[in-house]
């Protein structure tokens, strides 16, 4: 994520937002300055995880797509007054975990990509539809809709197709029947 998407995404973020907040971020720097660009008041403090190397150093197969050993983390205050014991970034790397493995098209090293940008936000936003207002959480028991107040009931997939207006007809231009090309031959 460079500058100019961190802004962009704080920017949909505060105006999504009608009351103070906590908020923590990592330690992409990008974030200091699209946090300090959007939003006046927030109590906002930055995560960075530390870690160590591995012991040999070689890059067999098995190691090479390892995670590097965990050794720590560094909270640190930018704005306001944050509580400590909820700085943490566990939240959106859960989330980030949920949509990886719910959805193919987040998993590593696959051909399961997204050739088209529009594709992958329908992929997102029907995984974020369906995670919230389909599936039954276990801590629940009901959806997060449900627990928000926003539905009364579980919702379907049949539910979340009918959402889905339907295709309106569009005007071509006029019809010109192609030539046999096998007769011309």
């Amino acid at each position: 994520m460079d500058a100019s998407s961190a802004n962009y995404f704080m920017h949909d973020l505060a105006s999504r937002l009608s009351s103070r907040v906590q908020l923590t971020t990592d330690g992409h720097h990008a974030y200091l300055e699209a946090v300090a660009n959007n939003f006046d008041e927030i109590d906002y403090a930055m995560l960075v995880k530390l870690y160590g190397k591995e012991g040999d150093g070689s890059k067999t197969a098995e190691k090479k797509y390892s995670p590097a050993r965990f050794t720590g983390s560094r909270k640190t205050v930018i704005q306001g007054s944050p509580r400590d014991k909820f700085i943490s970034t566990s939240y959106v790397e859960r989330s980030n975990l949920t949509m990886r493995m719910c959805m193919r098209r987040f998993t590593r090293l696959t051909n399961a990509f997204s050739k088209k940008i529009e594709n992958h936000a329908y992929s997102v936003a029907l995984h974020m539809v369906y995670y919230n207002f389909v599936r039954q959480h276990q801590s629940l028991r009901i959806t997060p809709a449900m627990a928000a107040g926003l539905t009364k009931r579980f919702m379907s997939v049949e539910d979340i197709a009918r959402l889905i207006p339907e295709p309106q007809a569009t005007k071509r231009g006029i019809y010109k029947p192609r030539k046999n090309i096998l007769k011309a031959a």
